[in-house]
Parts: C-alpha cells; structure tokens; sequence
C-alpha cells in the first residue's frame, strides 16, 4: 500500500492510497460472492455460482460498487494508522482515481488544534461584591408587592391604583352622530409610576386620571405623532371621554414575622431577610460569573491560534440548530413557524446567527478543554460522588423518577451514564473557571513565588547546617565510583496499537469508475 499525504490550509488533508491489483481481484470476488448470496441464480444454489456467471447476471458496476465497500473498511483505518493522520470526524472518499490499480482519494478532517499561548501571563481582576442592605430591601420589598392585595378605595386616584373606566374617542371635528374612533364601556388601568410603551388609548393615558374619582366623567385631549406606527393616527387630536367607574387602592401585607411564615421562608422576618440574601448573592455571582470568565476565555482566545476543519464548525452549527428547534419545541413552536415570524429563511439564518454562534461555541469549548488538559485538571472519585447524587436529587425534585423509565433495567444504565458524564462535565468546568480565575487574579503566581521563596530559605538553612558540621569533621577520602552508582536505561513500554477506524463516507456523485 502507497500512501501520499497532503496537507491544506483549511486543516484537512488528502490521503491518495494505492493498492496493488490483486487486492481488488480479491475484493471483487468477494463482493460477486455476497451478491450471489442475496440473490438467485438459476440452476446454482445461494453463494455457489462462478464468477462469470454472477458477473452476467448482475454486471461490472455493482460488483466494482461491492469491492470498494469491502476495500474502504479495511483499507481507511490502515492508511490512518500509517499516516499518523489524527482525524476530527469521519473522512471522505472524494474518487476512485484509477481501478486497476486501485487509488483512492480521501479528504479527512483533522482533530482541533489550540496553542493557548503564554495564557498564564493574562491578568484580570475578579471585582464581585456582596449585595448591600438596600439590594436586600428592594428584595423584601418586591416580594411585598408581590403578596399586596387590591381594595376599593374613596379617594382620588393615586399612581398604583387599578382603575376601571368607560372610554369614548372621538376626533375634535367629528360631528354630532359620528360612530366613535375608540370604545370601550370597560376599560381597565393601571396608574402605574412610569409610563407603559403598550398603554392603551396612548401612552400617558393612566397618569392623567390622577386626581379624579369614582363617578368623575372628563375629555381627555391628546394628539398623536406624526410618525406614529398607525398612519391613520398620525398627527390626528382625539378627545377622550372618560368616565370614572371602580378604584382599587394596593394594600400592603406589614413586613414582619407573620409575613414571613405566610411566605414560607422561617419564623422570623430575620430568616426571610437571611434568605433572601443568600439567594441574592448566588444570582448576584452567577451573574458576574458568567460575564466575567467570558470576557475571561474571550481575552485568552486573543492570544490563542485555534484551527479546525470546515466539517468540525459545520457538525457545531448543527449542534446549535438542533438546540434551537428543541428550545422552541418546548414553547410549542415549529422552526419552521419561527422563521416566518423573523422573516427569514433556514440558510440565510444558519449563516446571520446559527453558524455566527457555533463558532464563538465551539472556539470557546476547543480553549476551554485545552486548559483543563494543559492544567490537568483532574476529577477526584469522592467528588464525583457528590455531583453525581446532587445533579440526581435536582432531576428528582423536578418530578424525574429514574425507577420509573421505560425501557428497563437498561434504559436505567443508560440514563444514569448520561448523568454521570453530564455531572464529570460540570465538576471539570468548575474546577477549570476555578483554575482560570486564579491564574487571571495573579493567585498561582503568588503561590509559586512563595513556594520558591520559601525553597530557598530551607535549602539556605540546610546549607548554613551543613556548613558548620563540615567544620568539626576531619576530611574522608573518596569512596571509588561503583558501578551500581551508575543510572540504569529502563526499556521503553510497548505502544499499545490503535483501535480501529470506521470507514469514511463516500461521495455518491464522485463514485468514479475510471479505469
């Protein structure tokens, strides 16, 4: 076997292998072979007619097309292995350049390069502060809202009150008789304390009930945009009348102990205080976190080179896409619905923000395993424990009963494997965030410098020891050099030979036959 390897910009390479003839004498029997099992010939039983006469009844090109499958399963993981080709995915066969003697030509994605560059020297300061009390009142005070409750109220309007009223709209020239442009016998509102982009009749409307009460009845005027979205709107004066019906008022539950067993959070309005702090502070760092060490592997992937093959970015986009249709599958959405609605089509998507996406994900995973490599990040057995059984008591709290799958026994295998590499993959990103961020904050470096400082003070220690007890010993003679002094070579371990590879996929229009 002839192997010719060439390298190309766009980290692929060509493999042109040549076999010699009588290896595809031997496939092409083998496949007329197969051929006469799967079929029938008259007057021979299954798998026992000549050559010849197989070749008559199903012809050259499907035993050829037969002889190069066989070929391609045997011959592909060999020219990897002699090669040293390292592939990312499955190759292609491009052609057959010649039958006699067979060549193949093979195009093979290569596996992901990163050179990180002198990553250890990027610094970047890590500045999460812990909520302060007023983060912590506002909390309380929208969990207050939040239990706050509406009663009628005989006062004027205030903003916070829920109003209903009875609205007419009429152009200031309309006459007598007119229909109405607006209607509506109930309409409610909400006086809130800033005005709403969808408030309805206009934008404003509930600030200028302020001060009116129930039964109260008054034209509101107001004179729409000339560039507003409904052109027929534009630049038109519109005089509301307004009736007045209901005001509800917001009634607040008081901030104490009570309010607190109400919410289920303690006995004390101090354990709800507790609470809340502590959720604040894990979304305030999780927040923080994910801005920060993606900036973070962003400025790292600055002084990165990273190459990959076309197919790789290609197999990520699909990734993307197929998450994508999953998210809006679980928001009841067909894809398809959904690029209506954008206005767009499936490539001129995949190109504006799938494939966009897919190649800042995948550039950021290819540094991310780098790191953990590069700082051998490793995962201890007793951790993994623990992530395991807290991802399980999570998936379980959210209703998933593993007892309770389909498919038995092994369908449970299988799932609780899914966990446990989803659970490594969660420990092993942490455990790198945790690395980058103190390589980043200058902590290993620290680190290092005093582990070297304090090195050197124990070797200067032993050597002032050593130095005064070579002062009370009187001088010996040299021992001869022995030769079991001397180091040993140690035989180099066996390599242990590479698994084997799968065929790679064949171009159905370029399935050449040339001889």
């Amino acid at each position: 076997m002839k192997i010719e390897t060439t390298p190309h910009e766009d980290h692929q390479v060509t493999l042109t292998v040549e076999l010699e003839q009588d290896r595809m004498d031997g496939a092409k029997r083998r496949s007329a072979r197969q051929l006469a099992e799967r079929g029938k010939i008259a007057g021979f039983r299954p798998g026992k007619a000549p050559y010849d006469v197989i070749r008559r009844q199903y012809g050259d090109e499907a035993i050829v097309e037969g002889a190069i499958d066989i070929l391609l399963d045997e011959v592909y993981p060999l020219a990897l292995e002699e090669s040293k080709v390292e592939p990312s995915g499955p190759g292609a066969l491009e052609k057959m350049e010649s039958l006699e003697p067979p060549i193949f030509i093979f195009t093979i994605p290569l596996k992901p390069e990163v050179d990180l560059g002198d990553y250890q020297k990027i610094r970047m300061a890590y500045k999460w502060k812990k909520p302060n009390e007023k983060e912590v009142d506002a909390k309380l005070e929208e969990l207050q809202k939040m239990y706050a409750t509406t009663v009628s109220v005989e006062r004027p309007i205030e903003k916070g009150d829920y109003i209903m009223t009875a609205v007419k709209g009429q152009t200031a020239d309309a006459a007598d008789g007119d229909e109405p442009l607006w209607e509506q016998e109930s309409h409610a509102v909400f006086v809130a304390p800033e005005n709403r982009e969808n408030e309805l009749p206009f934008v404003g409307f509930g600030h200028l009930l302020v001060g009116m009460s129930a039964e109260e009845t008054k034209i509101i005027p107001h004179t729409f945009a000339d560039d507003h979205d409904d052109e027929s709107l534009r630049g038109l004066t519109v005089n509301y009348e307004t009736t007045i019906k209901t005001v509800r008022g917001t009634e607040f539950p008081d901030l104490d102990d009570e309010f607190a067993k109400s919410v289920g959070a303690g006995e004390t309005l101090a354990d709800l205080r507790e609470i809340l702090t502590k959720n604040l502070e894990e979304e305030s760092r999780t927040e923080y976190d994910d801005e920060y060490f993606t900036a973070l592997v962003d400025k790292i992937k600055e002084k990165a080179t990273i190459k990959y093959a076309p197919q790789t970015l290609k197999h990520e986009t699909e990734h993307v896409l197929e998450d994508i249709k999953g998210r809006l599958a679980r928001q009841g959405m067909e894809f398809e619905a959904y690029l209506k609605m954008q206005d767009t089509t499936l490539e001129k998507f995949t190109e504006e923000e799938a494939g966009p996406t897919a190649q800042k994900r995948l550039e950021r995973g290819l540094i991310f395993d780098e790191l953990a490599r590069k700082e051998e990040i490793k995962v201890e057995d007793g951790d993994l424990q623990s992530e395991f059984t807290q991802t399980l008591t999570q998936l379980q709290s959210q209703g998933y009963d593993l007892n309770n799958v389909k498919g038995g026994v092994r369908a449970q295998k299988e799932i609780a494997n899914n966990i446990a590499m989803q659970s490594a993959n969660q420990l092993i990103t942490r455990l790198t965030l945790e690395r980058i961020k103190a390589i980043a904050t200058g902590e290993v470096a620290k680190a290092k410098k005093d582990v070297t400082k304090a090195t050197k003070d124990v070797k200067t220690e032993k050597y002032s020891e050593g130095a005064e007890a070579v002062k009370e010993e009187k001088p010996k003679k040299k021992a001869a050099e022995t030769s079991s002094s001397k180091g040993k070579k140690v035989a180099p371990k066996k390599k242990t030979p590479p698994k084997k590879k799968a065929a790679p996929r064949k171009k159905a229009e370029e399935k050449d036959s040339e001889k």
